[in-house]
């Protein structure tokens, strides 16, 4: 692909070459390879025989520490082959031993098949592997668990269908060797805390059966991958990070959509911009995916690129994203990998290692969050050496804008660390109740779990769940506790959302959101489709839907109390005492808005009465002195506006310094609160016992507040917008908002004077 002609054809329109605010050129890179001396000669010729003659030194690096049995967590980028080094460290311990077996984890099922693959491709008898997870039918698996000696599954599966099953599975966990958790960067946050928990009861039953595996862990570029690594699985790690796999060059644009209401500051929607420019890349033949974040934004980017190319080549625009049948799915990936689709819009699902051919672009609609995934999806494109495009388009939002005005932090910044917490307690004793009820534990077994075990297995005792008989602490319930944990999800119950009628399951909710989410009322969307939810039973943790096509949508409406239960840490932001600590946050939602998709109308607010819900969690919090109101000059009935606005605004840019998305974090604002006896602002997990992202909030405060200042005083909107001051989760309505005061705390909190 020629693109920089293609660039410059796009950027002959005016409106055009305003768009683009950026444009970043990464050269390429030429390979480095290592012999493959020291491999088994049958290895080493099945390798020559796929095409490859020696191996990165990455590559070479992680092999050597696994075979010598180090772990080894392997960062690099997009195809740099981190599969083959791990495939090749247990080829080796196969051949020296066949009776050695290795469990591969992948965060989804569609790429442990993609896998399983790409392990038959080396064609060595002595590697006899299986996918064993959710779609593996009932009469395949007692033969798999049988005669596989490399295992592909997901965490899920290891944790609900694996562990609870442990006898049958006693020899292969006797014999095993290697145990790989691939894409470690997807296991951060809350979903991240509960796979090192699984992780650390596989290790203490593999013990139990007397094996002992070395672990390898396969990450996009991550800031802190030995640490996640570490404390992922509970052992020391080597990291290897240096990349010497080739590269393609690669144009990297920025992309801000057009003002279209100069008085509002709203622009284009990066949805319509994005599918502009999917669509310019298809009628020009080049082979494109573009990324959405939501299944619905990936339907619609297809659609609306679909719309805009000619006739004969709508056929070969296709969305791709989970929800589909497996059937569907892997057919789409064949059709984009021969090349027979020439575009394919797609949710993260296609972030990870698909094998989807060689494409020559990449449209990023909105910022995904991290850095990280920002440059795994903008690395689908250019796979193979020649030269790539990849155009990220800024969403109306916060970050995103302040991202394209200060390209730097995009392109010269290092990743972002990856933040976990298995000593959470909310997500730690469900965790023990698992491993007590999978083997009677030990005291000193404790230790594969934290130093925050002993006090959760007390605690699980005084409740009744365990006893502690002979030093050895004992399962008390007939039930099975794997059942009520939901490792992708952060509360106790999931709600199932059921249709009407039918009872098909739609999909689930976790507790912390399903008042806001399922309510009575609400519109809920699924797969492109809207339902109105009829009623909510909270005792038996349903929603019932029914099929609708209304022309609003609808917006909860809710009231959030916040007390300090305990502050962990205090520092300074300029003349402002910041603390991070514990806090219980009370929430109740007391009704409802229905607002007009096509104009944001408001229709009318529709009361509820829901039982209000309470989540500990952690917290940073600014407890602002009069002294620092006065200073900025707000008044008594400005302040409400001015602090709310800079709430929203400092959760919009904290995925800048903290790996999360908006929707993970909450927040309250108040002229005077009863715990700080000033005006306040807390930012807080929206995860039962926190999940790291106000702890990382409260270490970069003075560059979170810094850039929080500068998006909000730059935008170039009268009052405010979605870009600075405007939430889409306001409980509030956005009431009241008030910029000009938002510039003027936020600078006081900072020391500064303004205005």
């Amino acid at each position: 692909m020629d693109v920089r002609g293609f660039l410059d054809e796009l950027l002959a329109e005016e409106e055009a070459r305003a768009c683009l605010v950026h444009l970043r050129e990464l050269p390429a890179r030429e390979p480095r390879l290592a012999p493959l001396d020291g491999l088994p000669e049958v290895v080493a010729d099945r390798l020559r025989l796929l095409g490859i003659e020696g191996l990165y030194p990455h590559q070479r690096r992680a092999l050597d520490a696994l075979l010598e049995g180090r772990n080894v967590i392997l960062a690099t980028g997009t195809a740099s082959g981190k599969t083959l080094a791990y495939n090749l460290a247990f080829a080796t311990l196969a051949l020296a031993d066949p009776k050695r077996t290795a469990l591969y984890l992948f965060p989804t099922k569609a790429l442990a098949r993609d896998q399983l693959r790409q392990l038959r491709e080396l064609r060595l008898p002595q590697l006899r592997a299986g996918v064993y997870d959710g779609d593996t039918p009932r009469a395949e698996r007692p033969l798999i668990r049988r005669n596989a000696n490399v295992i592909l599954t997901n965490p899920d599966m290891l944790h609900a269908g694996i562990l609870p099953d442990h006898p049958r599975w006693a020899d292969f966990f006797l014999r095993l060797s290697l145990v790989v958790v691939d894409e470690a960067h997807v296991a951060r946050g809350v979903f991240g805390s509960h796979v090192a928990l699984v992780l650390r009861r596989l290790r203490r039953l593999a013990a139990r059966y007397g094996g002992e595996p070395r672990f390898a862990l396969a990450s996009a570029t991550i800031g802190n991958p030995a640490e996640l690594a570490r404390r992922l699985v509970g052992l020391p790690f080597e990291a290897v990070t240096e990349d010497a796999s080739p590269r393609g060059e690669k144009l990297f644009a920025l992309w801000n959509p057009p003002v279209v209401d100069e008085g509002s500051g709203a622009r284009r929607s990066a949805l319509s911009e994005g599918s502009w420019l999917l669509a310019r890349l298809v009628e020009r033949g080049v082979r494109a995916i573009a990324f959405a974040r939501s299944r619905r934004a990936a339907e619609l980017l297809a659609e609306f690129a679909r719309r805009e190319v000619p006739a004969d080549l709508r056929g070969r625009v296709r969305a791709y994203r989970a929800g589909y049948l497996p059937e569907l799915r892997r057919e789409l990936e064949r059709a984009l990998a021969t090349g027979e689709l020439l575009a394919v819009a797609s949710t993260t699902a296609l972030e990870l290692g698909i094998d989807i051919g060689s494409l020559d672009a990449a449209v990023l609609v909105g910022y995904p969050g991290t850095r990280a995934s920002m440059w795994q999806q903008a690395g689908r494109a250019g796979r193979r050496e020649e030269a790539s495009l990849a155009i990220l388009v800024a969403q109306d939002d916060p970050l995103d804008q302040y991202l394209v005005a200060h390209p730097e932090d995009l392109f010269d910044r290092p990743p972002e660390d990856a933040v976990i917490d298995p000593g959470n307690p909310f997500i730690l004793e469900p965790h023990l109740a698992c491993a007590v009820r999978e083997q009677p534990l030990a005291e000193e077994e404790t230790a594969f779990f934290g130093e925050g075990a002993p006090a959760a297995l007390a605690r699980l005792e005084e409740r009744g769940e365990v006893v502690r008989r002979g030093g050895r602490y004992h399962h008390r319930g007939r039930g099975s506790p794997h059942r009520a944990v939901d490792i992708r999800s952060a509360s106790g119950r999931t709600f199932a959302i059921v249709v009407a009628g039918t009872g098909e399951l739609l999909g689930t909710v976790d507790e912390a959101r399903a008042h806001g989410q399922v309510h009575p009322g609400a519109v809920y969307l699924h797969q492109g489709e809207q339902y109105l939810v009829r009623e909510l039973d909270l005792e038996a943790a349903v929603a019932v839907v029914e099929p609708a096509d209304p022309d609003y949508y609808t917006q909860a409406a809710d009231v959030t109390d916040l007390e300090v239960v305990e502050p962990l840490e205090g520092a300074r932001t300029g003349d402002v005492p910041t603390f991070y600590g514990r806090v219980r946050v009370t929430d109740r939602v007391v009704g409802y808005r229905r607002v007009l998709v096509a104009t944001g109308e408001l229709l009318d607010t529709v009361p509820l009465e829901l039982p209000p819900q309470e989540l500990e969690t952690r917290a940073v919090w600014w407890a602002i002195p009069d002294g620092v109101v006065d200073r900025a000059g707000i008044s008594p009935a400005v302040l409400p506006g001015a602090a709310h606005a800079a709430e929203h605004a400092a959760i919009g840019l904290l995925p800048l310094v903290a790996t999360c998305d908006r929707w993970d974090v909450g927040g309250v604002s108040t002229p005077l609160h009863p715990d700080t006896r000033t005006c306040a602002i807390f930012v807080y997990d929206g995860y039962p016992g926190g999940a790291g992202i106000s702890e990382r909030g409260f270490r970069a405060r003075e560059r979170w507040l810094e850039a929080t200042l500068e998006t909000v005083r730059t935008c170039p909107c009268a009052r405010g917008c979605p870009s600075c001051i405007q939430s889409p989760k306001c409980g509030n309505g956005n009431e009241p908002l008030d910029k000009q005061g938002a510039v003027a705390l936020l600078a006081a909190i900072l020391g500064r004077r303004w205005g």
